[in-house]
């Protein structure tokens, strides 16, 4: 799957885009249909410790899957995204073969 990165106002590290890349590689096990991925990284200036966003938005037939945290880190806040990815993938699936 092709992943497009985008990080705003900083430069991402190597390490941080191939941690995203293979997070998101592994909703392919769920649902083979996934065309690509739009990644956005934001680092709010707050004084919150919880100041790094990260949105992610699957392009799929159909319907786009959309999912944003925030968190204490980068890696932190993939996490969260892919997990709340997968439960929607896990949805659409059962939904398709429902039908």
């Amino acid at each position: 799957m092709k992943v497009n990165v985008q990080s705003v106002n900083f430069n991402a590290d190597v390490k941080l885009v191939d941690f995203i890349q293979e997070r998101l590689d592994k909703l392919e096990h769920f649902y083979s249909k996934i065309i690509n991925a739009d990644v956005y990284m934001k680092v709010q200036k707050t004084s919150a410790p919880e100041n790094k966003i990260i949105e992610v938005r699957l392009f799929v037939p159909g319907e786009d899957l959309i999912a944003s945290k925030t968190c204490k880190s980068f890696e932190q806040c993939i996490d969260e995204c892919s997990d709340a990815l997968e439960r929607q993938l896990k949805k659409r699936k059962e939904k398709q073969n429902s039908h």
